[in-house]
């Protein structure tokens, strides 16, 4: 029955979808981008710079973008009016919601590692922000799989 649902979406619920995948997709690849800059660095200050700022301005604003696409598209889906909703939806859901907190923290204390880099201090806490924004990554792998895959 819910497979059936995917199948007759109304078309009004395209773009509401588009919106909700491009974020996603924006939101991945900058975590992708930013996590591998912070990887490579070593102790480049360039490199080190270039991966928080990939998280803070690609990141953050693609987990605002999916998640306002993820609500425009709640809100035209009858997935309130099903007695149980999806697992998959729960999978997504629950990890964007988590993850976008974990991403906050993330750019915290990427943030201040990056005002100590400035200072001329060590980038321990960049390294942090390296393994935490890798075990995002891997948490959005898993919802994106959710998502499209639709495990029952």
């Amino acid at each position: 029955m819910i497979g059936m649902l995917a199948l007759i979406r109304d078309d009004s619920w395209n773009l509401p979808l588009f919106v909700h995948v491009l974020g996603a997709m924006i939101l991945v690849g900058g975590l992708v981008t930013g996590a591998s800059a912070l990887a490579l660095a070593k102790d480049d200050a360039k490199l080190l710079r270039l991966g928080f700022w990939s998280l803070m301005l690609v990141s953050f604003p693609g987990w605002i973008v999916m998640r306002i696409g993820a609500e425009w598209i709640n809100s035209k889906e009858p997935w309130k009016d099903l007695p149980d909703k999806p697992r998959w939806l729960d999978i997504g859901g629950v990890i964007a919601d988590a993850g976008g907190l974990v991403l906050v923290v993330t750019l915290i204390i990427g943030g201040i590692g990056v005002r100590r880099l400035n200072a001329g201090k060590a980038s321990g806490l960049l390294r942090v922000t390296l393994a935490i924004a890798l075990v995002l990554l891997a948490a959005y792998v898993v919802a994106v799989w959710a998502m499209a895959g639709k495990p029952t």
